[in-house]
Parts: structure tokens; sequence; C-alpha cells
């Protein structure tokens, strides 16, 4: 059974193009790599992590201050995991993706960073854990992984490889019913 939700639908639908556009689409597409390449080696489904990486600043907001990134401001007000993962989860609900598969995403994006928990330990899944590291991997002081550019040709076709990385992986493993 093949993905009902590729990474190219997700790539090309209007919000994914807004919202993570604006937050870093080379940022996005590098966590979606990383989150691949991880749960492959953690034994977590990659189609899962590949999505919750893609899609996982989607709930960045712009905190600018005279038209620079405020990077302070940015980790003072930051809520952009519960925002993304509202937003993820509606998207992904929308396009076809399972309604489990789409309730896992939702909850790695909300866990993927501790920037707006108060202290304390949670206990992640797999494949919170591996979305977690793949964005921390990424990151750059300053927030400055979030201005790398991209083209939309390159970033497609960096989309459509994986997604046939993923494609071969589900296959190869008999795990072609995921979502």
């Amino acid at each position: 059974m093949a993905r009902k939700v590729t990474l190219e639908t997700l790539f090309r639908h209007p919000i994914v193009q807004k919202y993570v556009g604006r937050s870093g689409m080379d940022h996005a597409i590098t966590v979606a790599e990383k989150a691949f390449n991880i749960a492959i080696k953690s034994g977590v489904n990659p189609d899962l992590a590949a999505k919750a990486g893609l899609l996982h600043d989607i709930g960045h907001y712009q905190w600018y201050t005279n038209g620079k990134w405020d990077y302070q401001m940015y980790k003072q007000n930051d809520i952009h995991a519960i925002k993304g993962a509202a937003r993820a989860h509606k998207l992904l609900v929308r396009s076809g993706e399972d309604l489990e598969n789409a309730k896992e995403i939702a909850l790695a994006i909300l866990l993927h960073t501790d920037s707006y928990l108060p202290e304390g330990s949670l206990e992640l899944t797999p494949l919170q854990q591996v979305v977690a590291e793949a964005d921390t991997d990424d990151e750059e002081p300053g927030g400055k992984h979030h201005y790398r550019q991209i083209d939309q040709r390159t970033a497609l076709a960096r989309i459509q490889m994986l997604d046939k990385k993923i494609e071969r992986h589900l296959e190869y493993n008999n795990l072609g019913k995921t979502s």
C-alpha cells in the first residue's frame, strides 16, 4: 500500500510554503533528511520522522525588531512548537494522513524543543527523540539556521529524493502501509 501523504504533497501545500518557508525551508528539509537517517538507525518509522522533521517549525512566528531577527525576543516568547503541532495536525488530517500517524507527528513537533516548557524532564518517545535530535543537530548559534537560503527547484529535488528513499525503505522492510 502506498503512502497517502508524501513529503512532496506537504511541501507543495500553500500552508507549508508560507509557514515553513518563513522559518527556513532549507533548515526544515535538512531536519527531515537528518530525521530520516536517525530513524533508520534507531528503528523508528522514517516516514513519520521525515514528516515531523519537515514540519517541525511550521508554528514559528517572526520575531523582528527594526527589521532584524530578534533572537532574545524569540527565546523569551517562543511557543512555536505548540502552534506548530496544531497547525501540522490540521494540515496532515486534511491531506489524508492516517489519524494515528498525524497525532504522532504532531506530538513529535510539540516536543521537538523544550524552550517553552517549565523546568523538568519529559519521557520522549523514540520518534520524538529522533526529531529533537535532528533539529538540534542542524541548529546554528543565534538562530542562523532559519536564514539559510534555498531555491524552490533545489528544495523540491531534495524532497523528491527523500520521498524515494522513504519508499525504498518501506518497501524493502514491508512497511508500506505506514500512512
